[in-house]
């Protein structure tokens, strides 16, 4: 049996920098770009903020709802929903982004390594 990796913490930003029902970027340590949101209903998520379909950084900027009870965003380029939790495309089920673990702790959004 291997030991697993311990995940790391990175603090982005405080809970109150994120808007319920909207989006944030986040520039990690090693350049990547997370998209944190907030739903209604004050979960957080993380995504990859690049956009697959047109390849801009600009997830963050997305459209935070509900697709038939399912929590998505949809791309501000190109409309595509992406599944909040699990980063599937609704509308092309060959395509998703990358999910990243989040957590708060004392106020602050924590995005976890993969």
């Amino acid at each position: 049996m291997t030991a697993m990796a311990q995940r790391t913490w990175v603090a982005v930003c405080p809970v109150e920098s994120v808007p319920r029902g909207d989006g944030v970027a986040a520039l990690l340590d090693n350049g990547e770009q997370v998209a944190i949101f907030r739903t209604e209903s004050d979960e957080f998520h993380g995504l990859s903020n690049m956009d697959p379909f047109s390849g801009a950084a600009v997830l963050s900027r997305g459209i935070v709802g509900d697709a038939d009870g399912v929590a998505v965003v949809a791309s501000p380029v190109y409309k595509q929903r992406f599944e909040l939790s699990t980063g599937a495309c609704l509308d092309d089920e060959n395509v998703r982004v990358r999910t990243y673990p989040v957590r708060i702790a004392g106020g602050v959004v924590h995005v976890g390594s993969p």
